[in-house]
């Protein structure tokens, strides 16, 4: 049997963490196994799905690298096969027409309440297996599914288990709005049938869709795929995830410089482990990953394991890989710079998502218009103006300036001034680059060159002295 999964989002919100790893899961096990990764965007709801959520959807699963075979299918464009499938249900008796008003409805579910009982229809328009959709009709109605009402329907699932539900609390689902369109749960039915999806994996959330569901295949005669739903996403403190907790749309994660293969590594993880291991490449998630070791129980959102994996990432990586992001999100003009990659490699240590990385490299290409006070307090002293007059003399006169030659003429003056070299070193670094942080001194002047070293320290000197 062909592996083919699918991810099928609806375009009536952003693409957050939860839905992410949902992809996540499905792509590595459609690659795991050799077999097909399909998009669907379920945009079935035509007054909330926008095209706004349907880029921000496609652009999240492109960040992340989660190709998908084929193009992307839209589930509006597919209606015709959904009535058609409601419209054989009807010709075998297996679904019907419901006339139940809204208020109507409203007083049998109140009445149930009040009497300790579940809320749900009670099939008092069941009878109504004799007329086809066709026939016309000027009482507003809904197609209703005829679920039976005796036995159980089992779910084998992937990551839960056995889970079973009885029939008896399975309401008769509506597969036809009023208005003729078709319901969420009889088009997923149709479209993982005609797609020939073999796994549906999907949140936890939807575990209850799913008896209804497999109802619906029964009735349609259409193979069962098999499922395998995910335990949700909650906060640190075991709450249902928000924003508080970095529930923001994936692209946002983005922006905020984390590495596509870092978010990757970091959801996979959050429900699914190979050993003690912690550190996966994206190759090995595909080799190694199964949905037979996703654990069942809810993965809580840690935003410090997030960065300190993004961390491990940014110091593997190879700095001309982040050369584009970093140049997107200097947001300046560099062509007067150092070339970008060497600043990239001097600072990767120490920063631990690509923003701290623009954000450090900044002064490379952009001369400082202010100083730190606090450093300039910390570091400046009458004595301090004769040692940088001395450094930017001997620069000057040098024929063959290097970042390592100027480190030599610090430890020189400093010798001489019987000082250690932060004295000077420190003053030097907050006048180029405008605080007291950046790569060691060498690196950092050497990318900088010398006439540029030269301009920043007399201005700094001008504007501070």
């Amino acid at each position: 049997m062909t592996v083919r999964t699918r991810f099928a989002p609806s375009p009536t919100g952003m693409l957050h963490i939860g839905g992410a790893r949902t992809a996540l899961f499905a792509w590595l096990y459609a690659r795991h196994h050799g077999g097909e990764f399909v998009l669907r965007i379920e945009d079935t709801d035509r007054e909330r799905s926008t095209d706004e959520a349907t880029t921000v959807i496609l652009d999240g699963l492109s960040w992340l690298g989660l190709d998908w075979d084929g193009e992307p299918v839209f589930q509006a464009a597919r209606q015709e096969l959904h009535i058609q499938a409601a419209q054989q249900l009807i010709q075998q008796g297996d679904a019907y027409r419901c006339y139940c008003s809204k208020a109507e409805l409203d007083d049998m579910r109140e009445k149930q309440r009040a009497a300790g009982q579940k809320p749900m229809y009670d099939g008092r328009c069941s009878h109504r297996h004799d007329l086809s959709i066709d026939q016309p009709d000027d009482q507003a109605y809904v197609i209703r599914f005829r679920s039976p009402d005796e036995g159980e329907t089992v779910v084998n699932d992937l990551v839960l288990g056995h889970v079973s539900f009885p029939n008896a609390e399975l309401d008769d689902l509506i597969l036809l709005r009023s208005d003729g369109t078709p319901t969420s749960n009889l088009a997923v039915v149709v479209d993982d049938a005609d797609m020939e999806i073999s796994h549906v994996v999907r949140g936890s959330d939807h575990l209850n869709n799913t008896p209804r569901q497999i109802q619906l295949y029964q009735a349609l005669k259409l193979p069962i795929p098999q499922f395998a739903h995910i335990p949700l996403i909650h906060g640190p403190d075991g709450a249902k995830m928000s924003k508080r907790h970095g529930s923001v749309a994936i692209t946002e994660y983005r922006e905020q410089g984390y590495l596509a293969d870092a978010v990757n590594n970091y959801l996979a993880r959050l429900g699914w482990s190979h050993g003690d291991e912690e550190v996966f490449s994206r190759q090995q998630l595909i080799e190694l990953f199964d949905l037979t070791q996703v654990g069942k129980a809810a993965a809580r959102f840690d935003q410090q394991k997030l960065d300190w994996l993004n961390g491990q990432y940014m110091r593997q990586a190879n700095a001309a890989d982040l050369v584009a992001e970093v140049t997107r999100l200097l947001n300046t003009d560099i062509s007067a710079g150092p070339a970008l990659e060497p600043v990239i490699a001097s600072l990767q240590e120490r920063s631990k998502n690509l923003f701290d990385l623009a954000e450090g490299a900044r002064f490379f290409y952009q001369a400082p218009d202010a100083y730190q006070e606090k450093a300039v307090k910390k570091n400046f002293r009458d004595t301090t103006w004769p040692l940088l007059e001395s450094f930017i003399a001997g620069i000057e006169a040098m024929d063959d300036f290097s970042g390592e030659a100027a480190h030599a003429l610090i430890g020189e003056i400093c010798d001489k001034a019987e000082l250690n070299m932060g004295k000077l070193a420190q003053p030097i670094r907050i006048l180029i680059a405008g605080g007291p942080v950046s790569p060691p001194i060498d690196l950092t002047l050497g990318l900088l060159g010398k006439n540029e070293t030269i301009q920043r320290l007399k201005a700094g000197i001008a504007a501070l002295k």
